[in-house]
């Protein structure tokens, strides 16, 4: 590894050091990061590895939604709504500025399975059980749903609703990286690209895990680490790490694969439009700044690896397009990106093997925590980005029971104090930094770096207001700036040019992969994210030699990002 991943580099040092931790966390999506967080905030020794990027699967892949579970009433799981709404809630106090409201728009066609009258006390009942924390419900007329969304095709409308939950600003990986952040401000070790291999536990009560560092240019060495204890957060492959570690589970995981395709903006107004599928399933049209998601579909599969299949796109496709009232119907060719990926399932009493045959399509989303007391090993199955919060203060009381000490009570979640962020605000107005919002931006530059840097934000203003050229955006059409770039390489961990475009931001689902290829701003965020490394970073995400390669290494990339604005 380079110097310019110096963080990386502590890390790493730090976990081949001899430590014993008290808990080894293994898998660092929103389950994994959400337990080492909780777990450093109380005063835990913590280590969290993941063998590819911090929320590089299952959590990079999710509807960016916070959300209640307003479907689950139809099968009367009412407890679990309740809890999911008081989470949605929790979030959306903890992070104002990251999960916020939005509108719900749901259009109803003749034929479906109940009336809209019914669907609207329903959702009267939902924002009852949400404790009225968002807006309440409206009935929509056929008449006005044409009014108020002229989009949506409403020539079979027989009526619908609109209702509130909550959505991620950015996306649900960089939210998942806020708490990997929040683990390492209290102490914990962290990294990315380290796989878990062997694991036994020995006469003395202690874990030995041993580990492998893959990232690019990295010692293949094998090295030990010892813990007092496991948590299993690997996502799709728990059953695959139980099996290999000899733990058995309550629990198994079933596969459902959700895909999404990502377009230019279908309508102008902020509001989610909630469709019902051919086949009776919820799907959605999300908002994303000058894009819409569209989807998801939900497809058994047989193993966490999946793709988004031609069948895929054109069941999404054929769908939204018989929905809305679109100039042209959408075709494979305005597909911007794609999301793809697995919604691991909790089915409780199955051996390995069985799982296979539950009946998928009546689990909810709810996780379940499987503890071995004797091994202190616990395994987290299932769960919803909505629910982290409950998870991670679960994860602590099993560690707790344990005999693990917790000799801290820190906040480990949510966005720093009042006072702080009126600080930080006065600052921002004293340094005039919005008058640096580019021209394209959808928000002033103060309000979007405290909303993804919270504290570190303050920092990165001074620069701006020292040095103006931190707040020139690097690449061509995506509000990064340069403050920004050099923040993620000094302090994110990013280890591959996809760990940035795609997890530290949405650089990659908002712009097309030709257009991001044929960018000299993107070689220029690799000078600043990977130095030396940058034209290898460039060729290891694109593919083939990178075409900016006869830049300088240490040339400003300021002018080669302004040049093509030009």
């Amino acid at each position: 590894m380079s110097s310019m991943n110096a963080l990386r580099n502590e890390q790493l040092t730090h976990l081949r050091a001899g430590v014993t931790f008290d808990v080894l966390v293994l898998g660092a999506g929103i389950n994994g990061a959400v337990s080492a967080a909780a777990l450093a905030g109380h005063g835990a020794r913590v280590a969290l590895v993941d063998a590819r990027d911090f929320a590089a699967v299952t959590s990079q892949a999710s509807s960016n939604l916070a959300w209640g579970g307003i479907k689950y009433l139809e099968t009367l799981e009412f407890g679990l709504v309740s809890k999911l709404c008081r989470s949605r809630n929790g979030l959306m106090r903890a992070y104002p500025s990251t999960v916020r409201e939005i509108r719900f728009f749901a259009n109803l066609d003749r034929g479906f399975r109940w009336p809209p009258v019914f669907l609207y006390l329903a959702s009267l009942l939902y924002w009852a059980m949400g404790g009225f924390f968002t807006r309440a419900p409206r009935y929509l007329s056929p008449s006005r749903i044409a009014q108020d969304e002229p989009t949506v095709n409403n020539d079979r409308s027989v009526g619908g609703l609109e209702y509130s939950d909550a959505y991620l600003h950015d996306n649900d990986a960089r939210f998942v990286f806020g708490f990997v952040r929040s683990a390492l401000d209290h102490g914990a070790t962290v990294a990315n690209y380290v796989r878990a291999s062997h694991a036994r536990r020995g006469d003395d009560g202690l874990w030995r895990v041993e580990l492998v560092d893959t990232a690019p240019g990295a010692d293949p060495t094998p090295f030990e680490v010892k813990a007092r204890a496991v948590v299993n957060a690997c996502g799709p492959w728990v059953d695959e790490r139980n099996a290999s570690t000899g733990v058995e589970t309550s629990h198994r995981h079933v596969f459902s694969k959700g895909i999404h395709l990502i377009v230019d903006r279908v309508s102008p107004h902020a509001r989610v439009l909630t469709f019902f599928a051919d086949d009776g399933r919820m799907f959605f049209a999300i908002p994303m700044g000058r894009r819409t998601v569209i989807g998801t579909t939900d497809t058994r599969v047989d193993t966490p690896e999946t793709v988004v299949t031609h069948e895929d796109r054109q069941f999404v496709l054929s769908n939204i397009n018989k929905r809305l009232r679109l100039a042209q119907p959408l075709t494979e060719a305005d597909i911007i990106a794609e999301r793809c990926g697995v919604r691991p399932l909790a089915v409780r009493g199955a051996r390995r093997g069985e799982a296979a045959h539950a009946d998928w399509t009546k689990l909810s989303r709810k996780h379940a925590i499987d503890v071995d007391t004797e091994r202190a090993y616990l395994s987290i199955f299932g769960g919803k980005l909505t629910d982290c919060l409950n998870v991670g203060e679960e994860v602590c009381a099993h560690v707790a029971r344990l005999g693990i000490g917790l000799p801290a009570r820190t906040q480990w979640f949510g966005e720093p104090v009042k006072t702080i962020r009126e600080a930080y605000f006065a600052r921002a107005r004293a340094l005039q930094i919005d008058t640096f919002t580019p021209p394209h931006g959808s928000e002033p530059l103060s309000e979007r770096l405290w909303r993804r840097y919270g504290a570190r934000a303050p920092g990165m203003i001074e620069k701006i207001g020292a040095d103006p050229s931190a707040a020139q955006c690097v690449i061509e059409d995506a509000e990064y700036v340069r403050v920004e770039l050099e923040e993620a390489a000094r302090s994110e961990l990013v280890v591959r040019l996809e760990d940035f475009l795609r997890r530290r931001s949405k650089v990659s689902l908002v712009l097309r992969h030709s257009a991001l290829a044929a960018s000299p701003g993107v070689f220029a965020a690799c000078q600043i994210l990977f130095g030396p490394r940058a034209a290898e970073a460039w060729s290891e995400y694109f593919g083939g030699r990178c075409p900016w390669v006869d830049l300088e290494p240490e040339a400003d990339p300021a002018p080669a990002a302004e040049a093509a604005a030009q």
